[in-house]
């Protein structure tokens, strides 16, 4: 097994709606665009949607796994992006109220993949329930989806304020999304910085945003990503964009929270 240093995104929203799946998507594609060999995985347990967006299908989800009646690598199938997807499930009212024991039955699970892996994506179910907030102790660095909207704004600070205040993380990053330019996205990262540090005592990360793209939503319906449908549109621009940003990241000298996925491979691997 390739022990390489693997980078753990979680990438989470305070509220359904605001494009959380859709980045966590089109990031994946770009960053596998870039050479880099990634795995998305579908952390939405009962209301998956990452495969519909990546336009394939998946015999078996976790809903297989968590029964028993497969083990993890024979639930893993690889998109036509060449990405390595780990279906949830949809439509299972079980799955959206699994223990923390089955939880970290889970994050356990992804030690025995094989093979070389550059970034594990972890699609959240929106909000900030039990098994959310295991998943998110579980990565190395969180992604926080909000728009400008008071409604999404609130309860992307209502997410960071459990992460920080309930479970003690770092490495917090703002996504705006939908936002009219890089600059109006910049300004709504700042305004709800500024009450995370006053509030909370601790501030969060810009990572990049997303300008409101109708190509974005017409490359969904089509069931592709946007850098697919459209590579030379305003989304396919700003999603490779934050790629680079991510991949251009230090590397994490410690991680907080937990359990952790791949927990063998956190540590940088000697050049």
């Amino acid at each position: 097994m390739d022990k390489k240093y693997c980078q753990v995104i979680g990438i989470a929203s305070g509220k359904g709606g605001v494009g959380k799946t859709t980045v966590s998507v089109n990031l994946a594609v770009a960053l596998q665009a870039m050479g880099k060999q990634v795995m998305l995985f579908d952390a939405d347990l009962s209301l998956a949607n990452a495969q519909i967006a990546l336009g394939c299908r998946s015999p078996y989800n976790m809903s297989h796994f968590i029964s028993g009646e497969k083990t993890l690598e024979e639930i893993v199938v690889t998109t036509r992006q060449g990405i390595k997807l780990v279906p949830g499930s949809s439509g299972v009212q079980d799955m959206a109220a699994l223990s923390e024991l089955q939880a970290a039955r889970i994050v356990q699970a992804f030690s025995s993949l094989e093979g070389k892996l550059d970034y594990l994506i972890v699609d959240m179910a929106a909000g900030i329930a039990p098994l959310v907030m295991t998943f998110m102790a579980a990565c190395s660095r969180r992604f926080v989806v909000v728009r400008d909207d008071p409604s999404s704004i609130a309860d992307a600070y209502g997410t960071i304020k459990v992460l920080i205040q309930d479970h003690d993380l770092d490495e917090i990053y703002l996504v705006p999304n939908a936002v009219g330019s890089e600059r109006e996205g910049f300004h709504l990262y700042e305004r709800i910085n500024q009450v995370c540090a006053r509030f909370l005592n601790r501030p969060v990360k810009y990572l990049g945003s997303i300008e409101n793209d109708e190509l974005i939503l017409q490359a969904l319906k089509k069931y592709q990503s946007v850098l697919e449908f459209a590579p030379g549109s305003a989304g396919s621009r700003d999603f490779r964009r934050l790629a680079e940003t991510v991949e251009h990241l230090p590397p994490l000298e410690h991680t907080s929270g937990g359990l952790q996925f791949f927990v063998e491979r956190l540590v940088q691997a000697p050049a």
